[in-house]
């Protein structure tokens, strides 16, 4: 058996141990927990506030399209701080290459700020 196998292997066993350990451990609080169900310890809880009305209630689909607009910038993170601890050994054609890429980003934030999908209200 090759050495990349065997300490593949080795990787494979501890993950099957941190399972177990961790099911065991789940199982055994399982048993010791005291369980005293009652009406009001099932209601669900938030903030504090009783829950009034049915559960289920309508949002306007302009938070989720900010919220993935933020994940998009906040992706964008990750692409240039790699790039800019390498910038020297990138020279003109990395800056060239993220240039594109930061006018591209760009672009799609001036079309989500015209459609309206920056104003929170």
């Amino acid at each position: 058996m090759s050495t990349f196998l065997r300490s593949f292997l080795v990787v494979v066993w501890f993950g099957l141990a941190a399972v177990l350990i961790v099911g065991l451990l789940l199982w055994v609080s399982s048993l010791l927990r005291p369980s005293k169900p009652t009406r009001e310890k099932m209601l669900t809880y938030e903030s504090g506030v009783d829950p009034v009305g049915e559960g289920w209630s309508q949002s306007q689909v302009r938070y989720y399209i900010f919220a993935l607009l933020f994940v998009i910038f906040d992706v964008e993170a990750v692409f240039i701080f790699p790039w800019a601890t390498q910038l020297e050994r990138y020279a003109l054609f990395g800056l060239v290459e993220m240039g594109i890429f930061v006018f591209v980003l760009v672009l799609g934030l001036v079309y989500a700020w015209r459609k309206g999908v920056l104003r929170w209200v």
